[in-house]
């Protein structure tokens, strides 16, 4: 293994040290003042320049992230609220609980603006719809931590967690998300597993998208997204020109969604952001058979500069013109789907060429 500079076996490493944690570790933490009071957190140092945390009262959600101690996320004014604090409507339910946090996911069975839409799959007559807030439910529930630590594959060590979320409704959905995050002991990279469980005994709707959330001094005038891409096709106001380049912060600047279907390579499909000087890097690879589309959303206003890359299972057709046009995801009685996505993160000139060099050759 590689930390901080030399190469290690396991006998080395444990010679040198008297914990594994003095180089690399998973801790459970807990909030205890403010909006966060009670938040249970995990926190990672992989012993390769990555750290992040994992919000286990917020679906098991991806908090703060740094590699070599620099930023990558985007951080919103309220920071890590407790989902017991929060407002249960539709659009607050989402703006007033966001902390930012490298990603929030949406889901289980809704994703995209609020609406209300047909429930006759629940076979409840008193209730014939369903109303879903922004980007569903999923993120404002708190896990079940079932798991965390390290075990050892051979010489190498790998941080582990795994948390189960249950999203489920007395004569509604009954969906659960299995989440497990892994990160090898010297690396830039952590990987996330997420398995989606219908516990009905009826099909029911399921969607998910990785709202992934990037920030200063990642996000910055001339720094640009890099993703190998079909199409792509702005929606709403996005300027179609250029847009792969950043802007600098705005007064008066309103959101913008570029809607990517990125090219798939033996099954994954990725994208990537770098700073303008090139010494900042972020990764993610995804799983195109279950998460064909990437939405890019900008948001340069002052004080929310933001953008996000943001895997997801449909585009950005409204819910009901999915049923109406046979579109909605269907999760069956007992099935599952699974996700898988990759995080890596590079700092420095040389580490950020390398990887580009070695992009583009593949």
């Amino acid at each position: 293994m590689q930390i901080f500079g030399n190469t290690l076996n396991r006998k080395d490493l444990m010679r040198r040290v008297g914990s594994l944690d003095q180089v690399a570790g998973v801790r459970l933490v807990e909030l205890s003042d403010g909006a966060g009071r009670g938040v249970r957190m995990l926190e990672f140092r992989s012993g390769g320049g990555l750290e992040f945390e994992v919000i286990v009262d917020r679906a098991f959600d991806l908090g703060a992230a740094r590699i070599d101690g620099r930023p990558l996320n985007f951080t919103a004014p309220l920071g890590v609220q407790a989902p017991w604090y929060g407002e249960a409507r539709w659009l607050e339910s989402w703006l007033r609980s966001f902390g930012g946090g490298l990603m929030a996911t949406g889901g289980l069975d809704h994703t995209m603006f609020p609406t209300e839409d047909d429930a006759s799959h629940l076979n409840y007559p008193a209730k014939p719809t369903e109303t879903y807030p922004l980007h569903g439910r999923l993120t404002n529930i708190p896990a079940k931590l079932t798991g965390y630590g390290t075990r050892w594959d051979g010489d190498q060590p790998i941080l582990w967690a795994e948390g189960e979320v249950r999203q489920a409704c007395l004569f509604g959905e009954n969906l659960s998300l299995t989440r497990r995050i892994e990160v090898v002991v010297g690396s830039n990279t952590m990987s996330l597993h997420d398995r989606v469980t219908n516990h009905a005994h009826t099909a029911n709707p399921q969607l998910s998208l990785y709202h992934v959330n990037l920030g200063f001094p990642l996000i910055e005038e001339g720094a640009r997204v890099i993703v190998d891409y079909e199409k792509a096709e702005p929606r709403g106001t996005f300027d179609p020109d250029g847009w792969q380049v950043f802007g600098p912060p705005q007064a008066g600047f309103s959101e913008e969604v570029m809607e990517i279907y990125p090219k798939s390579i033996d099954g994954w499909a990725e994208a990537s952001v770098v700073n303008a000087q090139e010494d900042l890097l972020f990764h993610e690879r995804f799983r195109s058979d279950t998460l064909p589309y990437l939405l890019l959303w900008r948001m340069f206003g002052e004080g929310t500069y933001v953008v996000g890359l943001e895997p997801s299972s449909v585009d950005t057709t409204p819910r009901e013109a999915l049923r109406e046009q046979g579109r909605l995801p269907m999760l069956g009685a007992g099935e599952s789907r699974d996700y898988h996505m990759e995080f890596t993160a590079h700092s420095g000139r040389d580490a950020v060429a390398s990887f580009l060099q070695k992009t583009e050759a593949d």
